[in-house]
């Protein structure tokens, strides 16, 4: 369990057991974590001096070497098939995806079902054809191959200046096939708009989605993975924001064998604001990965992650990366991530890496905290001893664990079946 990095601080010892009892008390105060998170008021962290390194072994002053560029190709032979060892594919049970990463002729395509409000066009395109590939440059293998071999695309565009007071809804439903998919969503300037992409059925899916949210716009993009246990989805998501866009994007993972979801987020003027937010249920044999990359490359932007993890049953396995870069352009970034997991049972595993990597000495704010934990004793007798049964006291806990993320995505119709869903998954090991 690590804790955000401060600034360096010569109180050795006694700081350190400081910061430790703070960060238990995030994770284990009344919610289990529900009200720990970025802070409430903008971040503060001491600038990094030019030729300095910042605290913490994650991130790392002007002055020293910034690591590789991120690669990127449209070729899917300049990735190579992963053989695990990689560091992107490490954390990643390949056999069960291998399929997918071999090119492969779509069995059929999923069916898509779609619910949108007049002023909201939603239409089909090829694969090929303008705007899709416009935001996305792909990071990994099947990204590209996915990219170069759909056959069709959905495109869901918002017009300049539009408010739309209704989600627009948009379900793939699988029936076991092997598919590519792509989703382009095209918030024009100065619009507003709620979309929700559902998840349901079984299949094989590689797939990509891209997000352009236009000059003084706002997009609310919630992806739900409600899949039958035996699907499997990889998927990568990319964002692009204009001057004073706002962003809030939400994963929420509860089925399949084997989900792997890699949001990007860029920014290419001032003023963007993007909120990221992660809700995942792993149940046993369930592997659940995201992976996010925040590119902060121009100034006076803001970014906040949190993403949560419950885990119950042997060999349920969650994976959180989260990557952020602040260029040197980055002046005045404001940003900070977390990541919280909560194992319910034993045998289950989440790891969690965050990274946040500097390369300015004139930021707002910068910092990431990363806890695993299980339920905390005291808590729980706190509660029955107030004449509350013990399953009952579990099940309060996780619910004010996943509320700051449920309440935070802002979509009343589906914050209730969120909360339905987490219900369920409870009652399945009883808890």
């Amino acid at each position: 369990m690590s804790s955000p990095h401060p600034a360096p601080d010569p109180s050795g010892a006694e700081t350190e057991r400081a910061q430790a009892a703070t960060l238990a008390g995030e994770l284990f105060a009344p919610g289990v974590g529900a009200q720990a998170g970025p802070p409430r008021t903008p971040a503060r962290a001491t600038a990094v001096q030019p030729g300095a390194s910042s605290a913490g072994g994650h991130s790392h002053g002007p002055g020293e070497r910034p690591r590789a560029e991120r690669f990127t190709s449209r070729n899917p032979d300049e990735f190579g098939v992963p053989t695990g060892r990689e560091e992107e594919w490490r954390f990643t049970p390949l056999i069960r995806m291998r399929d997918l990463l071999d090119p492969f002729e779509a069995d059929q395509a999923l069916t898509v079902e779609t619910s949108a409000p007049d002023q909201v066009e939603v239409r089909e395109v090829a694969g090929d054809a303008d705007p899709v590939g416009t935001v996305l440059a792909p990071a990994d293998r099947v990204s590209a191959l996915a990219l170069e071999r759909v056959r069709r695309a959905h495109v869901v565009t918002v017009p300049k200046g539009t408010t739309v007071a209704e989600p627009v809804t948009i379900t793939l439903r699988g029936q076991g096939e092997r598919a590519y998919g792509h989703l382009v969503v095209d918030v024009q300037p100065s619009a507003d708009a709620v979309v929700v992409l559902d998840h349901v059925g079984s299949a094989r899916l590689a797939a990509n989605v891209e997000l352009r949210v236009g000059d003084g716009a706002s997009l609310t993009f919630l992806s739900v993975q409600d899949w039958a246990d035996d699907a499997v989805h990889v998927v990568a998501h990319a964002a692009e924001l204009g001057r004073d866009a706002r962003l809030r994007h939400a994963v929420v993972t509860f089925g399949g064998d084997l989900v792997r979801i890699s949001p990007t987020v860029r920014f290419t003027a001032p003023g963007g604001d993007a909120e990221l937010l992660g809700l995942s249920f792993a149940d046993a044999g369930q592997h659940q990965e995201a992976r996010l990359y925040v590119d902060h490359a121009v100034d006076h932007c803001r970014s906040r992650v949190t993403y949560k993890g419950a885990l119950q049953g042997r060999d349920a396995h969650t994976v959180w990366i989260g990557d952020v870069r602040i260029r040197p352009e980055g002046v005045a970034t404001d940003t900070y991530e977390l990541n919280r997991n909560l194992l319910l049972t034993d045998g289950a595993r989440a790891d969690s890496v965050p990274n946040l990597e500097i390369e300015t000495g004139e930021v707002a704010g910068a910092g990431h905290a990363s806890a695993t934990g299980r339920f905390d004793d005291q808590q729980l007798f706190y509660l029955m001893a107030r004449g509350i049964p013990e399953g009952e006291a579990r099940r309060l806990v996780v619910r004010g664990f996943f509320a700051d993320v449920i309440n935070a995505i802002g979509v009343p119709a589906v914050a209730e079946r969120l909360s339905a869903a987490v219900e369920a998954e409870l009652a399945a090991v009883g808890a």
